[in-house]
């Protein structure tokens, strides 16, 4: 019964698609307001507000590397348990699950460890000044200790999203988000806390938020339940998940380098036009500019994720038909949505920039800093409807080499290029540039590679 509930064969595509994408975007959104709720409230801690968001900037890259060994895991398990599924191989599914789950341990503790050692090196490498490091290391001290639980909840979530249960996978996330939120404003301003109670807030609704995942998939409610039957550490196995996992893993990888590298070269130009406070403004107004942009590209994310299990689960049952009008259908959606809201950020930047904080020379760094960084923001649903459509029908290789092209290729070089022609607004240029370039790429690619192979006629399998 359960079995054939979720059938993604079966039915409309598209509405099989925002029974999981419509959810999963809630709880996409509910992810990033574990940390963006904590920028909002720590921009407004009086007297040192921006010099705290300065630090929380410092923080992000950390915070990306996290992400990205969850999504080694999550993002590359989920597809092969959806592909498994779509074979009727309910066994190798369970055990792809299982050998994810134990993945994820053995990837938290070693994160863990990392950071505790080389905390204040990292900070200062990714653009942190004496005045705002500090601030840094108050956060993190406390925010490493939910490293497992977080990495638990982001990493097994997808395979909650994966058998069909898209609300109870909004409700991972939407419960640590909404305890968060609740439990912020209380550490900071009522216990006087300040920055190291956002982080204990976070790591309680981390923990929440993991334990609610475990007790569904341990439970009988799931289709495929996750058992100690299911668990190992079978190398082949990890092997194939860690592959398919790259894009996600590099994604957020590149991320973390990304907003490192713009941070540092925010505070060396910033510096050398202002001096030390300069450099820190300009790292503040990056750190309020990347947070609205995961606000905004949360959906696109949703969405696109949200087609994975039924794209891979199609693809599996031998419905290429159905393939290709879940990528068209996931295209029209993502681009309509990015150009209305690129529209939205362009004309409203100010607004945006005072929910973090409304010091008068972060507004007048901060609206120009945006509008140049969103100028061609809607290309982005190319990007991420190509890669995902790489995901989640297995080509690992070519996810991975336009995540890394975007990215490292493009972005990096191109903040460096631009940085020294235009100065601290060079960093910002680099986006757009990116956004085009790559979007286009990724998504040409894969039409005439994917998209041709998909034209072969249906096989459904005799039963």
């Amino acid at each position: 019964m359960k079995e054939s509930k979720n059938d993604f064969s079966q039915g409309s595509i598209a509405k099989s698609i925002l029974s999981l994408a419509v959810p999963m975007t809630v709880a996409q959104l509910t992810v990033v307001l574990y940390n963006v709720v904590d920028r909002m409230f720590i921009g407004h801690i009086p007297d040192v507000g921006r010099d705290a968001l300065t630090g929380i900037g410092l923080v992000m890259p950390v915070v990306y590397i996290i992400t990205a060994f969850s999504n080694l895991s999550g993002m590359g398990g989920a597809p092969l348990f959806s592909i498994a599924r779509g074979h009727g191989d309910d066994q190798e599914a369970q055990r792809i699950m299982g050998n994810a789950f134990v993945y994820l341990l053995v990837l938290g503790a070693a994160l863990m460890a990392v950071f505790y050692l080389f905390l204040d090196p990292i900070l200062y490498l990714v653009g942190g000044s004496d005045a705002t490091v500090v601030y840094g290391r108050q956060y993190l001290l406390i925010y490493l200790i939910g490293t497992i639980p977080v990495m638990l909840s982001l990493g097994m979530n997808p395979f909650i999203n994966a058998q069909g249960f898209g609300r109870t996978g909004m409700m991972t996330v939407l419960l640590g988000a909404v305890l968060n939120t609740i439990l912020d404003p209380v550490f900071i301003f009522l216990f006087n806390m300040g920055i190291a109670g956002a982080a204990l807030a976070t790591v309680i609704s981390q923990l929440c938020s993991a334990l609610w995942v475990l007790r569904f998939l341990t439970g009988k409610k799931a289709i495929l339940p996750l058992t100690r039957r299911c668990l190992g550490f079978h190398l082949p196995l990890i092997g194939r998940i860690t592959s398919l996992g790259l894009s996600g893993f590099t994604f957020s990888v590149t991320n973390s380098l990304v907003q490192g590298t713009g941070n540092a070269l925010l505070q060396h130009y910033g510096t050398l036009h202002g001096g030390a406070a300069m450099g820190d403004l300009y790292v503040s107004a990056m750190t309020v500019t990347t947070s609205v942009r995961e606000i905004f590209i949360q959906p696109i994310q949703g969405l696109t994720q949200g087609a994975q299990p039924v794209l891979g689960y199609n693809f599996g049952a031998g419905q290429y038909s159905r393939v290709r009008q879940g990528i068209r259908f996931v295209t029209l959606a993502s681009l309509g949505y990015s150009v209305v809201t690129w529209a939205f950020i362009m004309l409203f930047p100010k607004a945006w920039i005072m929910l973090f904080n409304d010091d008068p020379a972060l507004l007048d760094i901060g609206v120009r800093a945006m509008q140049i960084f969103f100028c061609a923001y809607f290309a982005m649903a190319f990007q991420s409807s190509g890669q995902h459509t790489f995901v989640a029908l297995g080509y690992a290789r070519k996810a991975v080499f336009f995540s890394l092209f975007r990215k490292v290729i493009l972005v990096i070089p191109a903040m460096y290029l631009l940085s020294h022609l235009m100065g601290p607004y060079g960093v910002f240029a680099a986006e757009p540039v990116s956004n085009v370039i790559g979007g286009a790429a990724c998504y040409i690619t894969m039409m005439l590679t994917v998209w041709r192979q998909l034209k072969q006629p249906d096989h459904v399998p005799a039963a």
